[in-house]
């Protein structure tokens, strides 16, 4: 199965490719983007050695992979679904990781959410995945709204260990998650 195109209301997901790596410049090396993930901004050098290691999520795990969303033809951010690959959660078979970014100019207007929406159903409705899980810092209070209203309930809270802490490291890193069961019946 290759990587499918997605629509919502107002998105277009498209599969990741050559023609973004400046949007992904762009996105990487916002301060405000990066800053529950990284302790700086990332050079213009290590995000397209980045995109070489997006596009090949694609490549091992079939049906997932990185999207590129945009509105009306303009790119507001990237969304995935990745295999989980720490020991710490869990099993990899029938499971993806949910992630997402955007641009600050596309924050708090509910595309989010509506692409991490569209994500969830398109693990469990098209692809058959029985569980999808997300982390964030557990002080990234606009992501973990994200999640909440996606319909992924906190799992639980853990500490990682990192080389350059983040403000706000201290309160750890928090897990979200949501079965393809749930998923039907909610």
């Amino acid at each position: 199965m290759t990587q499918a195109a997605l629509r919502t209301d107002r998105l277009l997901l498209e599969p990741l490719a050559d023609a973004h790596r400046e949007f992904e410049v762009e996105l990487d090396g916002d301060a405000a983007v990066m800053r529950y993930l990284e302790p700086r901004p990332r050079t213009r050098a290590e995000v397209l050695a980045r995109h070489v290691q997006r596009l090949a999520v694609a490549e091992r795990a079939p049906g997932l992979g990185f999207w590129v969303g945009s509105v009306d033809g303009e790119p507001v951010g990237w969304w995935l679904l990745d295999v989980p690959e720490r020991p710490d959660q869990g099993p990899a078979e029938g499971q993806a990781e949910l992630g997402y970014r955007l641009l600050p100019r596309w924050w708090r207007r509910g595309l989010a959410t509506e692409g991490a929406r569209e994500l969830v159903r398109h693990a469990f409705a098209d692809l058959g995945l029985q569980r999808v899980s997300a982390e964030t810092m557990a002080v990234n209070a606009g992501s973990r709204a994200v999640l909440a209203a996606v319909g992924l309930q906190h799992v639980r809270t853990f500490h990682l260990q990192w080389e350059t802490a983040l403000p706000g490291a201290e309160h750890g890193e928090v897990e979200y998650a949501l079965t393809r069961e749930a998923w039907l019946t909610g």
